[in-house]
């Protein structure tokens, strides 16, 4: 998938459980061959946005202080990251709460737990179900 133009490579993953966070990297950077950048919390992701510049954001929705939602709307603040995809991962999937996170401008949403052999195709699924626009970079 590398060799197309829109192929997606740079993910920021937020999330403030650091056993979700081990197992994510493991299966985003060594099954999937992403370059990730692993943030605590939204703040952090928000220090980390202009330098990593992700192609797309994963965001846990619970998160003490800046919660998933409340990181999104900062980073839609952001001229330069307004576009940029954004998917929960989650254990709230019950149907009126997928609606929310896709109201409130998320790309998708993956339930939490994932299934770390298939998390990379999944999120390579999203990227190819977005609007080629929103996927140049």
């Amino acid at each position: 998938m590398a060799e197309l133009d829109d192929s997606l490579q740079r993910i920021m993953l937020v999330e403030d459980e650091e056993d979700i966070r081990a197992v994510a990297e493991l299966a985003l950077e060594a099954v999937g061959g992403f370059i990730l950048k692993t943030c605590p919390s939204g703040q952090s992701a928000l220090d980390a946005i202009e330098t990593f510049r992700p192609q797309l954001i994963l965001l846990d929705v619970m998160m003490p202080g800046m919660d998933g939602p409340t990181t999104l709307q900062a980073i839609r603040q952001c001229p330069d990251f307004a576009r940029t995809p954004a998917v929960f991962m989650t254990a709230k999937v019950q149907p009126e709460e997928v609606d929310g996170y896709l109201a409130q401008g998320a790309a998708d949403v993956i339930p939490k737990p994932f299934d770390p052999m298939a998390l990379s195709d999944r999120i390579r699924e999203i990227w190819h179900a977005l609007d080629p626009g929103i996927r140049s970079d």
